[in-house]
């Protein structure tokens, strides 16, 4: 049941709830201003004057849809994976929220074909590179590390942002289309990954699927790879589309994403 008055019975809406997790985690909340709309970023803190790389951190799709054809009232994540991730990164980072997201759903402009069917759309990656424009002005490169549908924007961030180093994709929807097909959704508003020009050889990336992921198949993620030049992909055969990224990330950002 929706909460009509959270004073009075303790219910969280998924943004409040975020937004606890992340000031456990010692995050500092932002609000950035993008290409017309807020976003709700996550900061860990670290000093540019030190390190000139900066991780962006994108989550998945939240929670479009509670049902078939009824769009979310609030989108955000109920299960924030990168978020978590993020905790055992030493470099720094931020987590960059998505517009309408974050409790911003009722903000001007927002309406649920920004979380639906247009979830990365154009005005959607436009407004976050102008928002992560901003936050890595101080930093000299950018490598982008996007979960679920964060690795999708992950994709269409890179092209745009000239800073980006690296992408760093776990479990990515990277053909929108196909995606599509395969689960009955309708993203007909969106960007598609697999339909844009290949990402510039100066850009690392790194793609990982799990073996026994049947929202996004390994085998969509490793034919929308293929024409990347230079891209690497690996299966972890026993994850699924949640799990379990975790016990792997350590491994992934020392062994890796320092080699870039």
């Amino acid at each position: 049941m929706f909460c009509l008055v959270m004073q009075i019975t303790g219910c969280a809406s998924p943004a409040m709830r975020m937004d606890e997790q992340a000031a456990g985690l010692g995050y500092h909340r932002q609000v950035v201003k993008g290409e017309g709309y807020e976003h709700v970023v996550y900061i860990k803190p670290g000093r540019a004057t030190e390190h000139s790389i900066l991780h962006v951190y994108l989550e998945g799709d939240g929670t479009p849809w509670v049902r078939k054809h009824l769009a979310a009232f609030d989108p955000t994540p109920r299960k924030p994976v990168m978020l978590a991730l993020m905790a055992l990164d030493s470099m720094p980072s931020l987590y960059l929220g998505r517009p309408c997201y974050h409790g911003l759903s009722q903000t001007i402009g927002c309406m649920p074909d920004l979380w639906t069917s247009a979830r990365y759309s154009e005005v959607v990656v436009a407004s976050m590179t102008s928002a992560l424009t901003q936050l890595a002005e101080d930093y000299q490169s950018v490598i982008l590390m996007g979960y679920s549908g964060g690795g999708t924007l992950a994709m269409l961030l890179a092209e745009r942002l000239p800073k980006t180093k690296a992408v760093i994709t776990l479990a990515a929807n990277l053909d929108t289309d196909r995606w599509a097909a395969l689960h009955g959704e309708q993203l007909s508003g969106s960007l598609n990954p697999a339909r844009r020009p290949p990402l510039p050889t100066h850009i690392k990336q790194q793609h990982f699927a799990g073996g026994e992921d049947d929202n996004v198949p390994p085998a969509l993620i490793r034919d929308a790879v293929a024409p990347q030049p230079g891209a690497a992909f690996k299966v972890f055969e026993k994850f699924d589309h949640g799990c379990c990224w975790q016990t792997v990330w350590s491994e992934i950002l020392d062994g890796l994403i320092t080699d870039f």
